[in-house]
């Protein structure tokens, strides 16, 4: 029997974001917190369990895991099964609305709890080798914390040797039954995780479910849909682009042509209503040269 692949989202939120299996979301949320040096939770609340009307193709439909501790921090879980290249402002953003809807109007600011953004990546994004990244908000020099309200972590599946074999308890044992660990190492990892082995049933149950068979199939496929309409987009942009600069080349030379490439490429992925950030990465304009073309 093939298994189902616990990256993608919707499987991901059957396995830990359904009521039965709080204990689950709850191990793996203190495996995360343990390693960051936090306390561990004792309770966690739900605020968007999975039903039946989740569906997989319906674009209001979150996939998100959303939970909330007895003391009120809230917990955003995000599966990325592709790279959609604009993650950093993305967690900014969702984290900033999130945090800002907790108060109505006539509310005070002290009622503001803590928000925590976990975002487990299916590739690389942060230049280290750790898989487990932590961001607060600090003072440069000092490291003195301004609040304590914004966390941000970053799991980065590809940054795991398929070939680890832990030999203790902790994060590592959820990370590799996420990237899908061959069920010949199941054993040693529920062995050092024994909340794994409900998680573990879990998708072994919904690998056999022929309906959660076909909405998985159905998603897999949006999501990888989306990720080549995303890539397509750039690749267009970029391919327009230097095709008029090709041809400015030949009027005003090569190293102005290039330069004209370069704002063709940049105004097309404008165009394209892609973030100036992954302009700026893909053409190695500064953000402020693309704002410019913007205009």
């Amino acid at each position: 029997m093939d298994l189902l692949d616990p990256r993608v989202d919707f499987v991901f939120k059957r396995i830990f974001g359904s009521e039965n299996n709080k204990d689950v979301l709850l191990a793996f949320l203190n495996s995360i917190f343990i390693e960051a040096g936090e306390t561990p939770l004792t309770e966690i609340i739900l605020m968007n369990p999975y039903t039946d009307k989740d569906d997989p193709l319906d674009k209001q439909s979150i996939f998100d895991v959303y939970a909330k501790t007895s003391e009120g921090k809230l917990i955003d879980i995000e599966m990325q099964l592709f790279n959609k290249y604009d993650i950093e402002k993305r967690t900014l953003f969702y984290w900033s609305k999130r945090y800002a809807s907790q108060l109505s109007e006539g509310d005070k600011y002290p009622e503001l709890k803590k928000c925590v953004t976990i975002n487990i990546l299916n590739y690389s994004f942060l230049k280290n080798d750790q898989y487990h990244n932590v961001f607060h908000l600090r003072e440069d020099k000092t490291g003195i914390a301004l609040i304590d309200d914004i966390e941000v972590h970053f799991l980065e599946l590809p940054k795991l040797s398929e070939r680890i074999v832990p030999s203790e308890g902790g994060l590592i044992n959820w990370l590799l039954f996420l990237k899908g660990a061959h069920t010949s190492q199941w054993e040693v990892l529920k062995m050092n995780e024994p909340s794994l082995e409900k998680a573990m049933d879990t998708l072994q149950y919904l690998s056999q479910d022929s309906e959660a068979r076909r909405l998985y199939e159905a998603r897999q496929k949006y999501l990888h849909d989306e990720a080549s309409m995303m890539e397509s987009a750039m690749q267009a942009g970029m391919k327009a682009g230097m095709e008029e600069g090709m041809k400015a080349g030949k009027e005003a030379g090569l190293q102005e042509g290039m330069k004209t490439g370069i704002r063709e490429v940049a105004e097309n992925m404008l165009r394209l209503n892609l973030d100036i950030a992954t302009i700026s990465k893909a053409t190695g304009l500064t953000e402020q040269e693309i704002a410019n073309l913007k205009k």
